[in-house]
């Protein structure tokens, strides 16, 4: 009895890496496929480019994913007893990273529940891996935010923000109040083990109340209070860590720069390449604001927002709309190369390990 059951197992891990396999393959194609006019649109430019300038992409990117995954495994070699962790393998998980949020339409939380199982090899919790994630985030959006101010003030200097784009100065101060106030929130219930119990109660009742809602009852619940409480309390502990020992976020922090800097790079080195490196300013602001309705509305938003607001800025249509479509199609198809062979072979080895057990049991 105990043999077929192990049998069973071991089908069901083979069958769910088939399963992951096939839907991951399905969502490339339909990411390529919803992006197939923008990239045959991209191809048509490539010869209006500076090829040569261009080029310059392919370090770059390498880099700011390096700098990616610095920002996790910087901040887990600060504790005692991190493990050692090679370049290779870094900018490998960064790769794939990358890759799952790119191929996954889900705002991000398919980028955090792969991480959470990628980073479990290397002695991260689920509430360390979530915390490191969302720190990733606010570092980002900060640094976003210091740079869309800076872009601002020089266009106020230059004289470059038109009559009717004087809006975008007060959205870019709310966003930047908004952001700050969120933040504040976040780190006010992630510091209080009370205010976590509490946070903990309201969001599995609510849940499992909205899921029995829409199953009419057949699932009562869907979350685990006794998990829940788990996941954030690691989060709590931390955070806690973090701020007794603040030179733990250092590097983070620095790194966390660097790629967002980068980001802005990649949109200003394909802009440069079409002969218009003027644009930074534009595309420094465009970038915070399309980034931060991107993470509201998960698909599409960001390069539409984007470009909306290098045009309320001077910039003509066609010019906006060719630096943006170029970089996003771009960066698509060095995230599918660059990412999905590391990806693949990575979740290759789910079950493995459950699969060495149960033969150890027979033998």
């Amino acid at each position: 009895m105990s043999e077929e059951k192990s049998k069973s197992k071991r089908k069901f891990k083979i069958s769910f890496r088939t399963i992951l396999s096939v839907v991951t393959l399905l969502l490339i194609i339909y990411v390529v496929y919803e992006n197939f006019d923008d990239i045959k649109e991209a191809i048509r430019h490539l010869g209006e480019t500076n090829i040569f300038v261009l080029l310059l992409l392919i370090p770059e990117q390498l880099f700011m994913y390096y700098c990616c995954g610095q920002m996790f495994f910087s901040y887990m070699a600060a504790k005692k007893d991190a493990k050692k962790i090679s370049a290779g393998t870094l900018m490998r998980v960064s790769l794939e990273l990358n890759f799952v949020n790119h191929a996954v339409p889900a705002g991000g939380l398919g980028g955090l529940g792969y991480i959470t199982w990628r980073l479990k090899p290397f002695g991260a919790t689920a509430g360390q891996s979530s915390f490191m994630y969302v720190l990733r985030y606010i570092i980002t959006i900060c640094a976003n935010q210091a740079q869309t101010i800076v872009a601002i003030i020089a266009l106020l200097i230059a004289g470059g923000v038109p009559a009717s784009g004087s809006w975008v100065i007060w959205v870019t101060a709310l966003l930047s109040v908004g952001i700050i106030a969120a933040i504040a929130i976040v780190i006010v219930i992630a510091s209080s083990k009370k205010r976590i119990a509490w946070f903990a109660k309201v969001i599995t009742n609510s849940c499992n109340w909205l899921v029995e809602k829409l199953t009419l009852g057949h699932k009562k619940s869907v979350l685990d209070r006794k998990m829940v409480d788990k996941y954030l309390f690691d989060i709590h502990g931390d955070l806690t860590t973090a701020r007794r020992n603040k030179k733990m976020l250092i590097r983070p922090i620095l790194w966390g720069i660097m790629y967002s800097f980068l980001e802005i790079a990649t949109y200003w080195i394909v802009a440069a390449s079409l002969g218009y490196p003027q644009l930074l300013p534009q595309i420094m602001i465009g970038e915070a604001i399309g980034s931060v309705m991107g993470a509201i509305v998960p698909y599409g938003l960001y390069e539409l927002g984007m470009a909306g607001i290098m045009v309320s800025l001077g910039v003509p249509v066609a010019i906006a709309g060719t630096v943006v479509l170029m970089t996003r199609v771009i960066v698509l198809a060095s995230t599918i190369i660059s990412g999905y062979g590391f990806y693949q072979h990575s979740i290759s080895k789910i079950g493995r390990k459950e699969k060495a057990e149960i033969e150890n049991d027979r033998a």
